[in-house]
């Protein structure tokens, strides 16, 4: 999936696989004493969702920028019902995501700099091209199996921390 950042009037189109790119920021506190993942090698977090009184946790890949949020998720097979993958920006801007060379559906989850939940791209198609954007500037977008913000209840305003 390729994220693109608005710049101007213009949409350009920065790396590829379901990832923000160029210069997207430092990773979240801790992530540098976080686990490895075993296929993707990038640190692992907690993080939580506050959604309809219940707090969801996952256990999240921490795309920093550059070459890991290009690649992103693409080509993985399968992601577990507490995994995902986070893509911090700093500073927060517009953001798309597009699912070229990902192989498994996704919700992508667009978190706006207070850390609240903007909008999100349930079931992303696998494959499919089409941009899918952010209803404002974001701090971080977060990637699911897809079909699990609905499973869970997730829905925009729902706080994310990590």
């Amino acid at each position: 999936m390729r994220l693109f950042t608005l710049l101007g009037a213009g949409l350009l189109g920065l790396a590829a696989a379901c990832s923000p790119q160029s210069g997207a920021g430092a990773a979240p506190a801790g992530a540098a004493s976080a686990a490895a993942h075993p296929v993707s090698g990038l640190p692992v977090i907690a993080l939580s969702v506050a959604a309809t009184g219940k707090v969801h946790r996952f256990r999240v890949e921490v795309a920093k920028g550059g070459f890991e949020q290009a690649k992103g998720l693409m080509f993985r097979t399968s992601l577990g019902a507490d995994e995902g993958m986070l893509f911090p920006m700093d500073p927060p801007r517009m953001a798309s995501f597009w699912m070229r060379n990902t192989v498994i559906p996704l919700d992508i989850i667009y978190i706006g700099p207070d850390r609240r939940i903007l909008n999100i791209a349930a079931n992303a198609v696998p494959y499919d091209e089409t941009p899918l954007p952010s209803d404002g500037p974001v701090s971080a977008v977060l990637e699911l199996a897809g079909g699990m913000t609905a499973a869970l209840g997730i829905a925009p305003g729902d706080k994310v921390d990590w």
